[in-house]
């Protein structure tokens, strides 16, 4: 259990990038939702060490992870959301020295979990490669293999899909949610609600340094229930249901808006019918208040 208390930070700049966060992040995976400057990348920091917090406390498994640093990096791994690799240096070389950092001097069992997780990741056959070579998706999961050497308790992924074509992004939820155990805390920092919807158990969302939202998936969207509506309407009145309603989406196809919008207690009009809510309906309408 990781157990956020009243977490400020603000920057030398004026910009208050973490505002009062209190957050009770249990075992398994936890996805952590908000737009682009929101304060997620400034959470993730803060938890890995990385930097101070003005106020508050962060406490994991009885480790002060604010003042214990040292102690808290041992079980600690941790994907930036800008992971930088020596483009010259194989896949195998830069990971043993990434094992030789996390402690693993002797050189058998540094090879066995060396060769474990290039397999896990599926980059054994490109092991030999210059990481300067792979593409996108094949580094973000070279950060993945570096992030969980030393079978870490508290993992850390910040915005790791952001650029990835879609089959990459599959691939990298599979390998995610390989690492989640009841064991273990996984932190997933995105602005992707599907990331979330797909592999989290629990949630929140953050905007502007504040929590503003933190329940499971499942509990999101019931409180959508019987408030998202689907219709088309004329191009010319799209305008007024923007005004009236919070529109999740409009796409104009000959002269017709296809519109989806919520609108709780009351259908917008005789032209729209209920629709099933999803996650990106609960995060597009708390985001946009």
């Amino acid at each position: 259990m990781l157990t956020i208390r009243s977490l400020s930070k603000t920057y030398a700049n004026g910009v208050r990038a973490l505002d009062n966060v209190n957050l009770e992040i249990p075992n398994g995976m936890f996805g952590l939702l908000g737009p682009n400057g929101a304060g997620k990348s400034s959470l993730m920091r803060t938890l890995a060490t990385l930097q101070e917090a003005d106020s508050g406390s962060v406490d994991f498994n009885g480790l002060d992870v604010l003042k214990e640093k040292d102690a808290v990096r041992r079980q600690l791994g941790y994907l930036p959301q800008d992971f930088g690799v020596y483009p010259k240096v194989s896949a195998e070389d830069l990971l043993e020295h990434f094992a030789v950092l996390k402690g693993l001097t002797q050189r058998k069992p540094r090879r066995e979990v060396v060769d474990g997780l290039l397999r896990q990741v599926n980059l054994w056959d490109a092991r030999k490669r210059k990481l300067g070579t792979f593409s996108g998706g094949m580094r973000q999961r070279f950060g993945i293999a570096q992030a969980l050497i030393g079978n870490p308790k508290l993992v850390i992924v910040d915005e790791p899909t952001a650029g990835l074509d879609p089959e990459e992004r599959l691939r990298f939820h599979n390998l995610i949610a390989e690492t989640a155990s009841e064991k273990t805390v996984v932190i997933l920092s995105t602005h992707i609600v599907s990331d979330v919807s797909n592999l989290c158990s629990s949630m929140a969302i953050i905007r502007k340094g504040e929590i503003i939202s933190s329940s499971t998936p499942g509990q999101a969207v019931n409180q959508l229930k019987d408030s998202v509506w689907e219709g088309a309407v004329p191009h010319e009145q799209l305008a007024v249901f923007k005004s009236q309603f919070n529109v999740i989406s409009a796409r104009t196809f000959d002269g017709q808006a296809r519109v989806r919008l919520i609108s709780k207690g009351q259908r917008p009009s005789e032209e729209f019918t209920p629709a099933i809510p999803a996650l990106e309906d609960y995060y597009i309408d708390l985001v946009n208040r």
